[in-house]
């Protein structure tokens, strides 16, 4: 490894490379370090002013004449994939991560042995698929037929995306009609592996999706649905639940730094009490007023909104804001090959079921619930009875912003937070609404997801801007043939 020709170094450095012992790693890393001098045929490792054998770890003299190894380019470089090499083999994980970082796109076949002892002791499912990659890789680009047919037949079995593109590329510069013929057999089973993974990850994606509707939706199926209040604030109040996280996320940093994994805990109530106030004022100041006239409505929280939007601007700048995963909601788990569920997105899933049997628990089992169904049945009657319909209408329009401020919380853990971020979902959350139904629960369950899954579907297919523009023509046929929506309002509301 110091004598010689740099190819013939190079031989060697990949062979000791392959058994490398504690000494040999060290060697080389030395030699990486430009810490290695000779004498005449001896060889010494200098480290801290002081020289040492390389084989005994023992102190020598160091002689006058010791000159230094010259390393070129092409040594340089092979030191450096002879490290990653045999920190394959290391104890630390994350040493074994970065060495595979370093050897990708290997294909010298010198180095097969040792990924092959590697690949035999790897524990961690992800770095031995890896492993079996580069494994694969290698043998592919081998001057042996038998070796080429022998890595696609084991290849075909892979459920690794990156296989995919490992066998186009050979495919297209494979000479010999038999590697050509398993190569292509290979490519079409790994084709047909991956599609099921395609085809999961969309669902997902559309389950994704369809739970931020869901959430954003929830509170206009009550300000809106019960309460028919065209809120085009509605957004606006969403973006309030996400700052108001943001705002958590920095008292959390600044003040209970050891405690940040659980801002988030803190943040949800807090983000529901921002919008909640915020929905009782507007609702007490300007709404109130407007009941039965939805096109000065719309005019009036139109222009809240675009208050809102500038009042934030003013105390957080224009520029977007990041919040933080929590470590908890941090990576993902890998199912598939190419399907892998991010954990912020199970728990918005998560979250989002969960505000969901909330609102309907709230609605349908309690006495504030039996007041807001009352009053939005029939208010003079409610009023003969006794219940403060005025009331009423301020915590049923609070509890709807309420939840579109837990909406605004969720959504702070998937993107960034900006004083525009309701405007994207405003459109949706109205669609998802009528078409599930007016003042209806499960329609907006079944609206929301059936929208999310069916974006995304058609995303796959046309792209992001199409997909949208065949779901709004979709929901404008469904409306003009089923006015009512999915589910239709039955009762004296329905007659009203």
């Amino acid at each position: 490894m110091v004598f010689g020709e740099t190819d013939a170094r190079v031989a060697a450095l990949s062979q000791a490379a392959v058994n490398a012992d504690d000494k040999t790693a060290a060697f080389i890393q030395a030699l990486a370090d430009d810490a290695v001098k000779t004498s005449g045929e001896k060889v010494f490792v200098v480290k801290d002013e002081k020289a040492f054998d390389p084989l005994t770890g023992a102190e020598q003299p160091l002689p006058l004449d010791a000159e230094d190894v010259i390393n070129p380019n092409l040594m340089r470089s092979e030191l450096d994939n002879a490290l990653a090499a045999v920190k394959l083999l290391s104890k630390d994980e994350n040493a074994r991560r970065e060495a595979l970082k370093t050897l990708a796109g290997e294909s010298d076949e010198a180095r097969l042995p040792l990924i092959e002892k590697a690949w035999a002791l790897e524990t961690v499912p992800a770095l031995k698929s890896q492993l079996e990659m580069m494994r694969a890789a290698i043998l592919l680009s081998s001057t042996d037929k038998a070796k080429r047919l022998d890595a696609a037949s084991q290849l075909s079995a892979s459920k690794n995306p990156a296989t995919k593109t490992v066998l186009i590329e050979r495919l297209g510069s494979e000479a010999d009609p038999d590697v050509k013929v398993a190569l292509k057999a290979a490519l079409a089973k790994v084709e047909a592996s991956l599609a099921w993974g395609d085809k999961l990850g969309a669902i997902f994606s559309g389950i994704s999706l369809g739970s931020i509707l869901l959430l954003v939706a929830l509170g206009l199926a009550i300000t809106y649905g019960l309460m028919g209040v065209i809120n085009m604030a509605h957004g606006e109040l969403m973006m309030i639940g996400a700052y108001a996280t943001y705002v958590v996320q920095g008292l959390f940093q600044k003040y209970l730094p050891g405690a940040f994994d659980w801002y988030l805990l803190a943040a949800v109530p807090v983000a529901f009490l921002a919008s909640a106030l915020m929905g009782a004022v507007l609702e007490r100041s300007v709404i109130r007023f407007l009941y039965g006239r939805p096109l000065e409505t719309l005019l009036a929280t139109w222009g809240i909104s675009l208050m809102l939007q500038q009042l934030v601007r003013s105390i957080f700048g224009a520029q977007n804001v990041g919040v933080e995963n929590p470590v908890w909601m941090s990576g993902g788990v890998q199912v598939l090959g190419n399907l892998s569920l991010p954990y912020n997105r199970l728990v918005i899933i998560g979250f989002a079921i969960a505000v969901l049997l909330g609102m309907a628990w709230l609605i349908g089992k309690t006495r504030l619930g039996l007041f807001v169904r009352g009053v939005t049945q029939n208010r003079p009657i409610a009023s003969c009875m006794g219940v403060n319909t005025a009331r009423i209408d301020t915590y049923a329009f609070a509890l709807g912003s309420g939840i579109a401020g837990l909406a605004g919380c969720a959504l702070s853990q998937v993107g960034n937070v900006g004083p525009d971020l309701g405007q994207g979902y405003i459109v949706d959350a109205f669609m998802v609404v009528v078409l599930g139904g007016v003042g209806q629960l499960a329609g907006t369950v079944y609206a929301a997801m059936g929208l999310g899954i069916l974006n995304k579907f058609l995303e796959g297919w046309t792209g992001a801007v199409l997909a949208k523009i065949a779901v709004l023509v979709f929901i404008i046929i469904f409306i003009q043939k089923r006015p009512q929506g999915i589910f239709a309002m039955k009762g004296r509301s329905a007659e009203a």
